[in-house]
């Protein structure tokens, strides 16, 4: 179990399954201006843990950039246009986001994509997502681009049916993962974040997505 958390000897790219690809490092060098976005963006639409259709709470903590963001209460999952916290627009979204979104998706085999909202979640120690699929988008024909920050975490990258057996990939702070075509809708899941991180542990994680 201890050598998952081993940190990657190489930064090549490596296919998780028809689509889905993992690329080590490839954010790296951009870690501490994406943090330092981050923080400028949560300053203006703050974390929070979202309620669940059931009635839970989120572990993980939430914000968004962009034309629209990613949110959840009783009536549902959904995309909206504005902050429901603020009545205000979500943040721009920051060029070096967009540019590295565009520049992974191209680089996974995915040319001309152009997301319009990046879900920004920061998981404190103990905080993990359970397996889902994102499927709250209009657009299943783009991919899905999700940058890590900060703390290493397991992410587990399953199949189309939540039953199907799961990879478990170690993702550091750098990380990009990209999914789409054939493995579009697979469920996945990220657990607990592992030091050393952010703030004692904490990991950011950046998903951006074409809504509709």
């Amino acid at each position: 179990m201890d050598d998952l958390f081993k940190p990657a000897d190489d930064t090549a790219s490596r296919p998780l399954a028809p689509g889905a690809v993992h690329m080590p490092g490839f954010a790296a060098p951009l870690e501490p201006a994406l943090l330092a976005h981050i923080e400028r963006i949560a300053r203006a639409a703050p974390f929070r843990h979202l309620a669940t259709p059931g009635g839970g709470r989120m572990s993980v903590g939430m914000t968004n950039c962009g034309d629209v963001g990613w949110y959840s209460d009783a009536a549902g999952y959904r995309y909206v246009e504005t902050d429901p916290s603020t009545d205000r627009p979500w943040p721009k979204m920051p060029v070096m986001f967009l540019d590295l979104a565009v520049s992974a998706a191209e680089a996974a085999g995915y040319a001309s994509f152009a997301p319009q909202g990046c879900l920004i979640n920061r998981y404190e120690p103990g905080a993990r997502m359970g397996l889902h699929q994102d499927r709250d988008e209009n657009r299943v024909d783009a991919p899905v681009v999700s940058v890590s920050i900060g703390a290493k975490a397991i992410f587990s990258f399953g199949g189309p049916n939540r039953s199907d057996p799961c990879q478990r990939v170690l993702l550091m702070g750098g990380d990009v993962v990209v999914w789409g075509g054939p493995s579009r809708l697979y469920f996945h899941g990220v657990g607990a974040p592992r030091s050393p991180g952010f703030g004692d542990g904490v990991r950011y994680n950046l998903t951006f997505r074409a809504c509709g």
